[in-house]
Order: structure tokens, then C-alpha cells, then sequence
């Protein structure tokens, strides 16, 4: 077969052990990312305490949250601040809550622990698809396990909590899809999706393992250490993993390129065409590249001087249908994160069992991953996604009426719903991804992604702030926000076997076909104005 694109190259190469080499990469990278992000949940739980009185003082009363002490003096009664506490090691022996004494008027550095590495994502994904683009995928993927490492291990020896939330910071930052996205450029295109369904398995294996692990080793140091370590396994194969030969094609590298090319057809056994051919090749898609780059950069100089004109607003806002899409994914994203998130920081509030909450978290997690693609390729997008998060609502919110002695039905209720909100995790971003017009996706996906990462940034000060305080307001909260969701997302359009719009005015013709009653707007020279001036996507 002579190759006429990349993908070509990539179906002589097949997928053989160079290819599976990028593929353990990602699937080990993703399984070590859930024993740091979720491990709040044992480094910061919330301990019984009792509240210590100085020497030479006799406490009359305590206040019922041990925070302040009643004291008699000389006859006169007074409330005083407690500023030691006796902690309960009989669940954990140590934790970051009790050697910082995080109780009381800290309580609330228990969220900003979790809060930290969430609000370190939320900036390392910008930042790191910025310096892969400029620097090549291996070196960014290389450096920041390093980092990862370093970040990881070094907690287990800081004393100064205020150090502690930095290095969490940098943990977060250095948390990339970039193992992802390589081993997704170097894959044979009709092993994509395997490969991209198989993607979040490693996650939940990983969610287990954190849970096994906190069982055997109750001291958060030596947690910290156990969990951290075989962060330590993952430069055998990044030493022997190449650049992105994509990526060293477009950047004009096509010497390297080739060395990159012969190496993988001598580990996958496959025979590619001649050099020079492939040098052509290169060429090629180099000019192709710079190309529609330049093209790119052109269309969003013409988008910025038109986004004025669009009726004085912004594009995912210019008219009726793409604001009700753009409005109800970032709902849907927000809602996503902030409940799966919740749920796995929740353990202490949903089981008294902290260690089997977490594992068979990680185990409801599986079918949600692997069975999410059949069913949208069989039942569509819009249906699943709604049922599911339906149901995940439902379960939640029926928790709270449990009596709290039956922990096992509270646990089993609320792991249930982390398997329907899992699902509509994996079905909401390829859904959105297709709702959007092609003239604003990456526009639109970029704000419904910050929705997302805000869901998580509140969802630690949910479980870990409000949950001891008032137990039932994080199931309202979350089983709240899912309902919600369901029924928002019923007004959404289906986008199985649909052919999706190009541009926002698409989009609006589209939606007028479907309903011949609608009336004409009242903003119709808003819709003229559209139509002629806004469809520059296909010009």
C-alpha cells in the first residue's frame, strides 16, 4: 500500500510491541494519577478529638465540637479557644490532620489539601498542551513524571503544612493527558478507540490500589511512600519510548523522524516503503500542516473582528440553540466532576469503612468505563447520558432517607450511583464534542472544561468542609445537581449517525427544520445577519 497521510504509515506499522510500548506508558501513567489525586481521602480524613486543657486550668464544660473549653476563675465563667487536642488513632495512627491539627477554626486546610492539587490540574492542563505543541510530547512527558515523582516522594519528609499544599500544587500541575495523546498519535487509527475505551481502566485499578493499600499502612508518611513509589517504575519504558514522529514531521524534523520510523517497523516486524518515498511523504504533510495553520490563524483573526457583529455577543451565546447547548455542557461538565469527585472524597460520610469504600469504588468504575461505548453506539447519546445521570440522582438522594445504621445499604446506594455517574463521564465528553459546530468546538470545549475543573475545585469543600457539619447536604447537593442534569440534557439534540453542523448558523437551519411551527424570532435581522455574515468556515 503506498502511504498517502500518516495514518497510512500507521496501518503498515500495525501494532505491534512498539506501538503497546506508548500504550503501557499511558494505561501506567493513568494508573498512578488516582492514588494521589483521591489521597485526601486517608491523608486528611476527618479523626474523632477531644480537647486538651492546659496544665493548672480545670475545665467546668466542653463545647459539643471540642473547639472551646468553660473555665472558672477566680468565680467568674468564661469560654476559652481550645489550643490542643487529643486525636483517636484507633482508625489511622497518623494522618496530616492530626500532626497539623487541621480541627476547629483549620478544619477547613483539610479541603484546601484536596483543593490544592485540583486547582494545580486545572493549570498544568493549559500550560502543558502549550509546551508539548512547542517542545515535543516525550520531553514534557518525561519532565513532568519527574516532577511527579519528586512532588510525590518529597511529602512523605515535609514538616510545614503551608510547604505541603505547594508541593500538592505541583502534583496536580504535572498531572497531563500527554502519555494519552502520544500514545494516541503513534496508534493504528482502527485501534483508537479500543484503545481510548481501555484508557480509564488503569484509573480504577489504580482507585483500588490506593484503597489496599491505606488498609495495610495506617500512617500517612509511610501511605504517602507505599503509594508513591512505584511512581519510580514508569522511566523503564520512558527511556525507551521515541518523540511523536507526527510531531517531528510537522516541525520539519524529517531526518529524525525516519530513525523514528525504521526503529518501529524493526519492534513491530512490518515492512515500510522506501525512504525517499517517505521523505515525499513528510514534505508533504509538513506544507499541509503549515498550511491550514496559516489558514487557521487567518479565520480567527476574521472570528475576532466578527464576534462584535454577532448581535453584540459572544459566539457560544449568539443565538438561541448554541447558547442552550453551550449552557447545558457546562452544566453537565460541572455537575460530572463535581459529583464523581465528591463521591470518591465522601468515604467517611457514606461508610464506616473508609478502606472498602474506596476499593469498591474503584470496582463499580469498570463497567462504567467498558460498557459506555456499546451502549452510545447502540441507544445513541442523548438517552444514556440523562438515564444516567437520573439515576445516579435518585440513588443519592434515597441514601439520605436510609437509617444510618444501615451503613452497608448507604454505601451500596451511593457506589451504585458512582457507577451511572462513571458512565455518564465517559459519554458526556464524546457528546459534547459533537454538539458543538466545528467553528466553535475547541471554543466551546475549552469552557465547558473550565466548568469542569471548577466542579472540582468546590467538591473537597463539600465532602470535607460542610459533609461533618451537616451529613446530608453533600447527598442533597449531588443528587440535586444530577437530576438537574438529566433533565437539561433531555433538551439537547441527538448526534448518533447525525451529520453534525459546521458552523453556529448550521446549527440554527438545522434546528428550524425540525420544528415547522416555530414562529420567526423576534431578533430575525439578528439570524439574517448571521447567515450572511458568520458562515466563514466554508469560505
Amino acid at each position: 500500500m503506498e502511504p498517502s497521510d500518516f495514518d497510512d504509515i500507521l496501518v503498515c506499522l500495525g501494532m505491534g510491541r512498539w506501538c503497546m510500548l506508548y500504550v503501557i506508558v499511558a494505561a501506567y501513567s493513568c494508573f498512578l494519577t488516582p492514588p494521589q489525586f483521591l489521597s485526601g481521602v486517608y491523608m486528611v480524613p476527618q479523626v474523632d478529638y477531644t480537647c486538651l486543657v492546659p496544665d493548672n486550668t480545670t475545665a467546668v464544660d466542653f463545647s459539643p465540637d471540642s473547639c472551646s473549653y468553660l473555665r472558672n476563675t477566680s468565680g467568674v465563667e468564661e469560654w476559652v479557644p481550645c489550643t490542643q487536642w487529643s486525636f483517636n488513632d484507633s482508625l489511622f495512627t497518623s494522618s496530616v490532620t492530626s500532626e497539623f491539627e487541621l480541627v476547629c477554626s483549620r478544619n477547613y486546610q483539610r479541603a484546601n489539601y484536596q483543593a490544592s492539587y485540583m486547582f494545580g490540574t486545572l493549570l498544568g492542563q493549559y500550560l502543558g498542551g502549550y509546551l508539548a505543541d512547542r517542545y515535543g510530547r516525550k520531553i514534557v512527558v518525561v519532565v513532568t513524571h519527574v516532577l511527579m515523582s519528586i512532588s510525590a516522594i518529597s511529602l512523605v519528609f515535609i514538616n510545614d503544612f503551608m510547604v505541603i499544599l505547594i508541593f500538592r500544587f505541583v502534583n496536580g500541575a504535572v498531572y497531563l493527558l500527554m502519555p494519552f495523546i502520544l500514545s494516541m498519535e503513534v496508534c493504528p487509527p482502527q485501534y483508537r478507540a479500543a484503545v481510548g475505551v481501555l484508557a480509564g481502566l488503569p484509573w480504577a485499578f489504580g482507585t483500588i490500589f490506593l484503597g489496599a493499600a491505606a488498609y495495610f499502612v495506617r500512617d500517612w508518611r509511610y501511605l504517602q511512600l507505599t503509594v508513591s513509589l512505584p511512581s519510580l517504575l514508569i522511566f523503564i519504558p520512558l527511556y525507551l519510548i521515541d518523540e511523536s514522529p507526527r510531531w517531528l514531521i510537522v516541525q520539519g524534523r524529517h531526518a529524525e523522524a525516519l530513525k523514528v520510523l525504521k526503529k518501529a517497523s524493526r519492534w513491530n516486524r512490518a515492512t515500510l516503503p522506501p525512504d525517499e518515498d517517505l521523505l515525499n511523504l513528510m514534505k508533504t504533510i509538513e506544507k499541509q500542516t503549515v498550511n491550514s495553520i496559516s489558514k487557521q490563524n487567518e479565520e480567527s483573526l476574521q472570528v475576532e473582528e466578527k464576534k462584535s457583529k454577532i448581535c453584540g455577543r459572544p459566539r457560544l451565546f449568539s443565538t438561541p440553540r448554541i447558547s442552550v447547548i453551550t449552557s447545558i455542557l457546562c452544566w453537565s461538565l460541572f455537575t460530572v466532576s463535581l459529583v464523581f469527585d465528591g463521591l470518591n472524597l465522601s468515604g467517611d460520610i457514606y461508610s464506616a469503612d473508609p478502606f472498602l469504600y474506596i476499593i469498591l469504588g474503584g470496582l463499580v468504575e469498570i463497567p462504567g468505563y467498558t460498557l459506555s461505548v456499546p451502549v452510545i453506539q447502540r441507544f445513541g447519546r442523548r438517552i444514556p447520558t440523562a438515564v444516567n445521570y437520573f439515576f445516579c440522582g435518585v440513588l443519592i438522594l434515597v441514601a439520605i432517607v436510609i437509617p444510618p445504621n444501615i451503613t452497608w445499604l448507604v454505601m451500596t446506594l451511593v457506589l451504585l450511583g458512582k457507577l451511572f455517574i462513571t458512565t455518564a463521564y465517559q459519554i458526556i465528553y464524546v457528546y459534547s464534542t459533537e454538539l458543538f459546530p466545528t467553528e466553535v468546538r475547541s471554543e466551546g470545549m475549552g469552557l465547558a472544561c473550565v466548568c469542569q475543573q471548577a466542579g472540582s475545585l468546590i467538591s473537597p469543600y463539600i465532602t470535607s468542609y460542610i459533609g461533618p457539619l451537616s451529613p446530608w447536604v453533600p447527598s442533597v447537593l449531588f443528587g440535586g445537581a444530577s437530576l438537574i442534569s438529566g433533565m437539561t440534557t433531555l433538551k439537547l439534540s441527538e448526534t448518533l449517525n447525525v451529520s453534525l453542523p459546521e458552523t453556529v448558523a448550521d446549527l440554527e437551519n438545522i434546528s428550524r427544520r425540525k420544528d415547522k411551527h416555530d414562529e420567526v424570532p423576534s431578533d430575525r435581522q439578528c439570524q439574517i445577519e448571521l447567515k450572511s455574515d458568520c458562515d466563514f468556515s466554508n469560505t
